[in-house]
Parts: structure tokens; sequence; C-alpha cells
């Protein structure tokens, strides 16, 4: 990568991790994503403050192309993102399905049992 590529990336990578920070403060994300968000930050810090690493590891790796093996990693990255997220989307859908028969439980029972006003007991 060329100087200006560094920079870009480097000013990309600081602003990642200052607007999931940012997000973190405001309670806008759960600190448990946030983790994903900053480890990717940092990773691409670290791309953009040690020149050659790419290329080296691509060398290392048997891949010709450097930037194939960066989006080879950016797409094996976001695969498990989503796989992480709809595991987290079955899980909450069980949890407001069981919730949803809790609170319908509740709600018949309610109205199935007499209010303490009522005359219980006393002939018509």
């Amino acid at each position: 990568m060329s100087g200006r590529a560094h920079i870009f990336v480097l000013l990309l990578a600081i602003g990642l991790v200052g607007f999931v920070l940012r997000l973190v403060r405001r309670r806008q994300m759960r600190a448990k994503y946030s983790f994903i968000w900053l480890g990717l930050g940092l990773g691409a810090l670290v791309l953009a403050v040690v020149p050659g690493l790419l290329d080296r590891t691509a060398s290392a790796v048997g891949v010709d192309y450097a930037p194939a093996l960066l989006f080879m990693l950016a797409i094996l990255v976001l695969l498990l993102v989503v796989v992480h997220f709809s595991w987290e989307l079955s899980r909450l859908e069980e949890r407001v399905r069981t919730l949803a028969e809790y609170i319908a439980l509740v709600t018949a029972e309610k109205a199935e049992s007499p209010s303490p006003g009522d005359n219980v007991g006393e002939p018509r």
C-alpha cells in the first residue's frame, strides 16, 4: 500500500473505533457487540501502522495477491458476524415466545379469578 493508503486506512480505523466507543458510551450499542467492531478497528490500525504486514501474511499463507487475502478475511468476518447475529436473533425469538406464553397464562388466570368486589358465594 502507498503512504496515502496507509494514512486513509489509519484515519478510517481511528474513526471506526471512535464511533463504536461513542455508541457504547451513549448506550446505543451493547458492549458485547462492540468487541467485534473494536477488534476490526484495531486490526485495521495494525495494518495501517505496519506497512508490508498484509503482503508478508499473504505470501506466508500462499496467496499471490495481498488484497485478495484482505477481501477473503473481510468476507469471513462478515460471515461470522451474520452467524452470530442469527444465533442471537433465534435466542431472543425463543425468549419472546416464552414471555408471550407467560403473559397469556397470567391474563387468563386473572380473567378467571373473581375480583375482590364480587359477591362470591351469595345466592342470587
